[in-house]
């Protein structure tokens, strides 16, 4: 029963709210009809005709009587017309004037803020990057043996440093038929010790073994794969085997250990395979901007060395060029050393 009380005295409540108000009208209603009689009455007292422009006067000091008195009595607890958002509004208003205002205490403007320059790249690289970089004109174009040369001058690492080429072509990767990909054995080695695996049963895995292979196993090597051990750098399988690495996809794919039969690591003559990835044999493919990155061998090589691995490299690249491309394959080629500054090669080479 009291609660039924409170919910009742709760829904009457607005009622109550309601009838004040009205009320409240009311009261200004009565009040500025008798304001509004009383400056008639005073206007026929002095005889004055109620003209136009007097008539127009009465409705206009009507209208702010009523304006007023409906201001003071309207009273708004939330809401855009609430005393705090009014407040918001007014401090708001301020703000935004004060942002305007561009003049100082003193009526003056206030200087303009210096312009800060973005320092370019070679700025910002070491002390010793920009004294090798000054060797090097960017605006010229050098023959393959002079860029080479120029690669190991200004390689500034201690470790023996990996020299790359980028070569950009003019190709559309999202088409399938120029999709530029191949892989090969450099002449002079890569540099690098690989580590190869062989999957593989029975006499293929003894042929591998024999061949130098670091690993040569098919269910041992699986379960060092369920347990996320890998320890090679190169897969090679039997095509008999390659059912047994389906689900192994996720793993060995984005690590670039899957084996594949258009890089030459699913084959039945593992022999060769081992061979020649221990020989030196590199896979390349175009990224999505049409550009071919490939190491093609380290700053130790010196530059002869390097040259002979660079051409086997361009003439796999021509070899490879699309039907479909017609105009200039080649756009622009680059020799650099890991971390060290590129050097721009005439596109003539390949």
């Amino acid at each position: 029963m009291a609660e039924a009380k409170k919910t009742s005295k709760a829904k009457a409540a607005p009622k109550a709210t309601k009838a004040t108000a009205k009320a409240k009208k009311t009261e200004v209603k009565d009040g500025t009809n008798q304001k509004v009689n009383k400056i008639t009455d005073v206007a026929a007292e002095q005889d004055q005709a109620v003209t136009s422009p007097v008539a127009e006067e009465i409705a206009e000091e009507a209208a702010e009587v009523v304006e007023a008195e409906t201001a003071e009595t309207k009273v708004t607890k939330a809401g855009k017309h609430s005393p705090k958002a009014l407040k918001e509004a007014e401090e708001l208003a301020a703000k935004e004037a004060r942002k305007k205002s561009t003049k100082t205490e003193d009526g003056e403007k206030p200087a303009p803020k210096p312009k800060v320059r973005t320092r370019t790249r070679l700025e910002r690289a070491g002390k010793k990057y920009r004294e090798v970089a000054g060797l090097i004109d960017k605006n010229k174009e050098y023959s393959l043996a002079e860029a080479l040369d120029l690669a190991t001058k200004t390689s500034t690492t201690k470790f023996d440093a990996t020299v790359e080429l980028h070569v950009r072509l003019n190709v559309d990767p999202r088409q399938a038929d120029q999709n530029v990909r191949d892989n090969l054995v450099l002449p002079q080695g890569t540099g690098k010790s690989v580590r190869v695996a062989v999957f593989a049963e029975g006499d293929d895995a003894a042929v591998a073994k024999k061949a130098g292979a670091d690993i040569a196993a098919g269910d041992e090597l699986l379960k060092d794969l369920d347990k996320g051990k890998i320890e090679f750098d190169i897969l090679i399988a039997t095509p008999s085997q390659m059912a047994k690495l389906g689900k192994y996809a996720r793993v060995l794919g984005p690590k670039g250990l899957m084996p594949n039969p258009k890089s030459g690591t699913v084959t039945t003559d593992v022999a060769k395979a081992v061979a020649q990835s221990k020989a030196g044999r590199v896979e390349y493919r175009v990224d999505s901007t049409g550009i071919v990155h490939l190491g093609v061998g380290k700053v130790g090589f010196g530059a002869d060395k390097l040259d002979k691995n660079a051409r086997a490299v361009f003439a796999s690249i021509k070899a490879a060029k699309p039907a479909s491309v017609k105009s200039n394959y080649v756009k622009s080629i680059h020799v650099s050393t890991t971390m060290g500054p590129s050097v721009r090669v005439l596109t003539n080479e390949i």
